[in-house]
């Protein structure tokens, strides 16, 4: 059978995140040592969403004949509530994604130096005067674009061969309205990883923000997987859900 064992589906899971938060969350911290104490620009943020929307680019091409490239929480969940992925399976997926948000977070800090540690290490966070149901909002919006955008190009009736480039696009075009407010995490593993790397290496985290994100983030993304098979599913698709395992059935 032509099918990658559990072990490299969860390897590729792993350095699929730890390359996304390197990259994309790392892309925070170099802004602002380059910058070397300049406010923050609209470039920037531009330049912020690129590194995030390439990279992703990069990563389903690279690793999505092997796991799925989930490389999100929030994805995983959408799949497995809408089985398309088996649920015995998502604590493990989880696990390899925080795992690698945490080694990409430390492959930030062994790039950049303590110096990414004072500039927050990209850890995403809402400040004081966000109400929470504003920064959950956010973050729900965002994580929503993002998952219904995979379900999208994922679909059996999709064009083929554009997943990669649709999905880099969406995780650009949605951090840029999100990301003045929370950040735009809109990933749980992507939030979890350097907050964990911050605190370890003696950088302040608001740890009573991790909560907003989380649940927002999963929230999302179980109603985008539900939206989507409402809106595009047919009689076909319906038929398959019923009759066949989760393994099985394809988006």
């Amino acid at each position: 059978m032509d099918e990658n064992r559990l072990w490299q589906k969860l390897a590729a899971e792993f350095l699929g995140t730890a390359f996304l938060v390197f990259v994309g969350v790392g892309s925070v911290p170099a802004l602002a040592i380059a910058r070397d104490g300049e406010p923050f620009t609209g470039a920037e943020l531009g330049i912020i969403s690129l590194a995030f929307g390439t990279i992703v680019v990069v990563t389903v091409y690279v690793f999505g004949y092997i796991s799925g490239n989930h490389i999100n929480p929030a994805v995983t969940l959408g799949l497995a509530v809408t089985r398309k992925f088996p649920w015995k399976l998502v604590p493990a997926y989880v696990v390899a994604q925080v795992l690698g948000a945490i080694a990409g977070s430390f492959a930030i800090v062994g790039v950049l130096g303590q110096a990414a540690v004072d500039a927050g290490l990209g850890v995403a966070a809402y400040s004081a005067e966000t109400p929470i149901p504003q920064a959950f909002f956010a973050e729900f919006m965002g994580t929503f674009l993002l998952v219904f955008g995979v379900f999208g190009v994922i679909y059996r009736r999709a064009s083929l061969g554009w997943a990669g480039l649709v999905i880099g696009f969406v995780v650009f075009a949605a951090i840029i309205p999100v990301a003045p407010t929370t950040g735009a995490s809109i990933n749980p593993a992507r939030t979890t990883g350097p907050m964990i790397v911050q605190a370890l290496m003696g950088g302040e985290v608001a740890w009573e923000q991790w909560w907003v994100y989380v649940v927002a983030e999963l929230l999302a993304g179980a109603l985008a997987a539900l939206a989507f098979g409402l809106i595009a599913h047919t009689p076909v698709d319906r038929r398959a859900t019923e009759n066949d395992t989760p393994e099985e059935v394809v988006a």
